[in-house]
């Protein structure tokens, strides 16, 4: 019994022993475990907020090779610090370029002031994709740095599609015309821009010597460009006049048209011919423009027509523009051919009415063809007959004499 005793006695020590021990363990790990709670709570309470952050509206973009493209970057200062922060490319796919722009040139510090509203527009990012690019998505990350340390990154992504070769275009509905000296020829021309991007085109001709072109809005016709916005995937109409100097000779003439932008450079030909110079003119023989005519009498003038023209002229006809009821007949009103630098010669009667009065008129003559003409303004002098003045002399003298007699037979009473 004695035996029996004394080992219940040890075993209630034994377990008295480790369950204190257990307890003792349990309160050391708690409290270890309120300690580690507390430093992380101390630790985050103490973490140093972002001192700025770097970031643009549109991270995600599709594109096309060969495409440029800009990125505005905005910066937050919550800190209410200015800083001064180092601008660096990390990660930029093969052959692509890209840099950080201020003001149109390449910067890589920016000084961010200290407010907490964006500094928009002071710093883009400007980037390139090769023409050569394959299609896939690509990423280029940016990364802004202060010296001591604080960091902000941003990644941009590029959908990028290889866009098919000669896709955008400049043309003209009827590029080849024909036409005389001295006609001005216009042409309805259409700019195509299928690319993903706006784009700027400067426009220019390499025009002969002497030659004008100008290039006007087909929705403004009263203002010239030189250069023209087209959006993505849209097109703009233009109206190009092209005008020969008067010199010209007869042939056939090219005229380049270029549209240029960032990534592309795009031609077309205007083809002008030039039938000749048309050019005619008529005067007299004596190169006067006058003459006397009689009331109710036909008075003769010759006509000189001259093809000063490098080209025949054909169908060449006369016509007139006198005082009412006049009459003006030509020996020739139809001339069939006048060659080039010849002359032809061609009576006009010109017959007053019977009641003009005597005085200066006006009588137009003009020879005209399709292509050109010419009028002459003649001074016509109607004088009396000489016959009514025969006739008055005579009257005279009859009443002179009947005026005599009946003085001598009165004053003799």
């Amino acid at each position: 019994m004695k035996c029996e005793r004394n080992w219940n006695r040890k075993s209630v020590w034994k377990a008295a022993t480790i369950l204190t021990a257990a307890t003792l363990l349990f309160s050391s790990v708690a409290v270890y475990a309120a300690e580690d709670d507390d430093e992380t709570v101390s630790l985050a309470a103490t973490a140093k907020s972002a001192e700025f952050t770097m970031s643009t509206a549109y991270p995600g973009m599709s594109a096309t090779a060969g495409d440029s493209l800009s990125f505005d970057l905005d910066f937050i200062s919550p800190d209410g610090e200015g800083h001064d922060v180092t601008l660096t490319t990390v990660s930029l796919p093969d052959d692509w370029e890209g840099y950080f722009k201020g003001s149109s040139t390449e910067v890589s510090i920016v000084h961010i002031s200290g407010n907490t509203t964006n500094d928009s527009d002071l710093v883009s990012y400007s980037l390139t994709i090769p023409d050569e690019a394959e299609d896939g998505e690509y990423e280029v990350e940016l990364l802004a740095a202060t010296e001591d340390g604080d960091e902000s990154t941003l990644i941009l992504t590029l959908n990028v599609a290889a866009e098919v070769r000669g896709e955008s275009s400049f043309t003209s509905e009827y590029p080849e015309q024909e036409g005389a000296t001295g006609t001005s020829f216009t042409f309805d021309a259409t700019l195509v821009n299928n690319r993903s991007t706006d784009q700027t085109y400067s426009l220019s001709s390499s025009a002969p010597t002497g030659w004008s072109v100008t290039i006007v809005p087909s929705d403004d016709t009263s203002t010239m460009v030189a250069s023209i916005d087209v959006e993505a995937e849209s097109s703009q109409g233009l109206t190009i006049t092209v005008t020969p100097p008067e010199t010209v000779e007869q042939g056939d003439y090219t005229i380049p048209v270029t549209a240029t932008s960032a990534n592309e450079t795009l031609s077309m030909d205007l083809n002008i011919t030039i039938t000749g110079t048309y050019d005619i003119s008529l005067s007299t023989s004596d190169g006067l423009l006058s003459f006397d005519a009689y009331e109710n009498k036909a008075s003769n003038v010759t006509l000189v027509i001259t093809n000063n023209g490098n080209v025949d002229l054909t169908n060449v006809t006369l016509s007139s523009s006198a005082p009412t009821d006049w009459e003006v007949s030509f020996s020739e009103s139809t001339i069939d051919t006048i060659e080039a630098g010849a002359s032809v010669e061609v009576t006009a009667s010109v017959t007053p009415c019977e009641d003009s009065i005597t005085g200066d008129y006006e009588t137009d003559i003009t020879v005209s063809t399709d292509e050109t003409s010419d009028t002459a303004a003649f001074r016509v002098s109607v004088k009396t007959s000489s016959t009514w003045g025969f006739v008055a002399i005579a009257i005279i003298i009859v009443l002179v004499v009947i005026l005599g007699v009946i003085f001598r037979k009165f004053g003799r009473r």
